[in-house]
This record gives structure tokens, C-alpha cells and sequence, in this order.
């Protein structure tokens, strides 16, 4: 693509983002979902404006791991320890009712056991990026049931990363290390607390004294990219690398410089592109063959989060309304699943037609998760719109 081409796909995808998030607000939902649905209509599904060129899917990337960065720059610590019983029981029901009710439904279709499985495994996926900003737009990214979301979102990424990599090596026939894969996991959390605790204030501090132009913005952005390298280098999602890192450099003098420099790069240049980016891959041809396997999936995919993630809330302790807001702030599969599902096609897991089934399932869980995240939870006055 010549540089002047990409230059105006730029601007396109800016303008049409904050104009579509404009209208979204207007009509009393999140921002998110006018941004979505706006790169479903430039995209090949409708006008065929903006393609899903490598270029776009980096600064897509380089969104979502700002905006978790900025999410872990936002968490409470202590409501985040407090809440880790809950967490956990919202990450592993929210795992087990998906995987069941996915593998449950695949024979329905004729599908064989290894795609069943593979489903439910998409389906346990979860994408909290998404529920991330809407929660901030509405204020409520702050609470402890923000922080529930988030821990039992970090857990259920973990959990999904390591049953992906048992049944690719159950179907597949690859000689995958389980052993190798949990201990990766292990030494990531190892390695990003002692980093955060010990490392980074030292790290800031050095860079803070420096004399040349924004020293605190380029050693916090040296480290949230380091951190999501790092990340996914061990296997983990780069996007859990960022967050951690945000909640590192939130314990330090700096945090408020931070937030405010990286703020304005994340929101004015990448994070539209990631919410655009969200909508490229749907498609609408062949559909009509699917309709009925994508909307019993799309019942399934909000259902089953909806359900298991917000009866782990409400076992916890959580009130009726709080549950149900966890339980519907976990329902986005996003780009965890858009992943997921292109490794299943590449090792031959998935079908075509699956496959092409799945990208609207997963962008309807995406559509869905805004609006209902609003319906539930309302405005809190803290609320930022952005």
C-alpha cells in the first residue's frame, strides 16, 4: 500500500470513528458501538472502504494494548485483591458453561467431535477491551465490579490459552508440551511481579531524571511495549502484559504525567483503529446458508457467559444487578476469539464455512456487550466520555 493511501485511510478511520461514537452517544449508548459498527460498514461486509491490511491490524494491535495499558493505569489494587475469590469463580464458570454449552449444540450441526470441542474453546474466550471502555464511558471501570471483571478476565485468558493448547495437540497430532505451556504462564507472573515491584520505580526514576523531550512518556511506553513482548513471548496475551504493567506504573510518583501523555496517543491515533478494525472481518456472503447455526451460536455465545460468569458473581456475594453486569461485561469475544478462530482454520480444526460463521457470531457478541453493559449498570456521575 503507497504511504498517501494508508495517510488517507487515516483519516477516514479517525473521522468516521469519533463521528460514529458521536452518534452512538447521541442515542444514549457507548461510543464503542458506533465505532464497531461503523468498520462493519466501511469494511468489505458493506461499502468495501477499508480492507484489513497489515498495517491496519498493527496500529489495531498497538490500540488495544494502549487501552489495556491505560485500564491497568485505572485499577485499584486493594479492590482487585479484595475481589479475587470472585474473580475466580467468574473466570472458571465462565470457561466451563461456555466450553459445555458450545460442545453440546456442535452435534446439532453434524460437526465432529474435534470442531465441537474447538467451539466451546472459542466460546470461553473472552475479550474484555471492549467491556474496558465501555465501563470507563459509564463509570464504572473503577469499582469492584470493574475489578472482578477484569481479574476473571485475566484468569479466563490464561485458562483458554492452555485448553488451546491441549486440544491443538489432541487434534492437530503435534507434540505440545502442556507441562512447558503452564510453567510459561507461571514464569510470566513471576517475572511481571518482580519486574513492576522492584525494576520499574528504579527504571522511572532514571528516565526521570533525564534532560531530553517527554523522558516519562518514552520510559513508560519502553516498558508497556517491552511488557506486551515479553507477554506474548511466553504464550500470554500481549494485552495482559500492558495491563500489569499500567497497574506497575500506577504505584509510581509518575502515574498522573503518564496517564495524561499517553492518554491523548492512545485515544487520538490507535484505539479508533482497533475498534474499526473489530468490524473488517465480517462478511456477509454465504450467510444465508448459516443463518440458522450463527443464530443458535449467538444465543449460546451470550448466554452461556451471561449465565456462568454472572452466577460466579452471585455466589460471591455480589447483588442481582452487579451479577448481571459482570456476566454481561464478560460476553465479548472480540479479538481473543478472532485469533482463536483463524488458529482453528489454519490446523485444519475449523471448516471454511464454520469458520466464516463464527467471525459473525464473535462480532455479535462484540455489538451486544455495549448496550447491554449500559442497560444494566446506568451511568455513574464519574463517568468520562472519550
Amino acid at each position: 500500500m503507497d504511504v498517501f493511501d494508508f495517510i488517507l485511510q487515516i483519516v477516514l478511520v479517525l473521522f468516521v470513528a469519533k463521528i460514529a461514537g458521536q452518534i452512538s452517544l447521541r442515542l444514549g449508548q457507548p461510543s464503542v458501538l458506533g465505532k464497531i459498527i461503523a468498520g462493519i460498514v466501511l469494511g468489505p461486509a458493506v461499502l468495501g472502504w477499508i480492507e484489513q491490511t497489515e498495517i491496519i491490524h498493527v496500529f489495531s494491535e498497538i490500540g488495544v494494548l494502549l487501552l489495556m495499558f491505560l485500564a491497568g493505569m485505572e485499577t485499584d489494587l486493594e479492590s482487585l485483591n479484595k475481589n479475587v475469590k470472585a474473580a475466580t469463580l467468574v473466570a472458571v464458570l465462565g470457561v466451563i458453561v461456555p466450553i459445555l454449552m458450545g460442545w453440546g449444540a456442535a452435534p446439532l450441526f453434524g460437526l465432529p467431535t474435534s470442531e465441537g470441542v474447538f467451539l466451546g474453546l472459542l466460546l470461553a474466550a473472552t475479550s474484555v477491551s471492549i467491556s474496558v471502555q465501555t465501563l470507563r464511558e459509564i463509570g464504572w471501570l473503577n469499582s469492584k465490579e470493574g475489578a472482578t471483571l477484569l481479574g476473571a478476565a485475566v484468569l479466563d485468558d490464561v485458562v483458554v490459552v492452555i485448553l488451546i493448547a491441549v486440544a491443538i495437540g489432541f487434534f492437530m497430532g503435534t507434540d505440545t508440551n502442556i507441562a512447558w505451556v503452564i510453567a510459561q504462564q507461571i514464569i510470566f507472573f513471576i517475572v511481571i511481579y518482580i519486574v513492576g515491584k522492584y525494576i520499574v520505580p528504579k527504571f522511572m526514576k532514571l528516565f526521570g531524571g533525564m534532560l531530553v523531550t517527554e523522558p516519562i512518556i518514552a520510559g513508560a511506553l519502553i516498558l508497556l511495549f517491552a511488557a506486551a513482548y515479553f507477554a506474548d513471548f511466553l504464550g500470554v496475551s500481549g494485552i495482559i502484559g500492558t495491563y500489569f504493567m499500567g497497574v506497575a506504573l500506577s504505584k509510581t510518583k509518575y502515574a498522573q504525567q503518564i496517564e495524561h501523555g499517553i492518554s491523548p496517543i492512545a485515544y487520538g491515533i490507535f484505539v479508533p483503529f482497533f475498534f474499526i478494525n473489530i468490524g473488517l472481518p465480517m462478511s456477509f456472503d454465504g450467510i444465508g446458508d448459516q443463518i440458522i447455526f450463527i443464530l443458535v451460536f449467538s444465543v449460546i455465545a451470550v448466554l452461556s457467559k451471561f449465565i456462568g460468569c454472572g452466577l460466579g458473581a452471585k455466589v460471591c456475594g455480589f447483588s442481582w444487578k452487579s451479577s448481571a453486569g459482570i456476566g454481561a461485561g464478560m460476553i465479548s469475544r472480540g479479538e481473543v476469539a478472532l485469533i482463536l478462530a483463524s488458529i482453528g482454520l489454519s490446523g485444519g480444526i475449523l471448516s471454511e464455512k464454520i469458520y466464516g460463521a463464527m467471525i459473525v457470531v464473535i462480532v455479535v457478541t462484540t455489538l451486544v456487550t455495549p448496550p447491554l453493559l449500559k442497560f444494566i449498570f446506568g451511568k455513574r456521575l464519574e463517568a468520562e466520555e472519550v
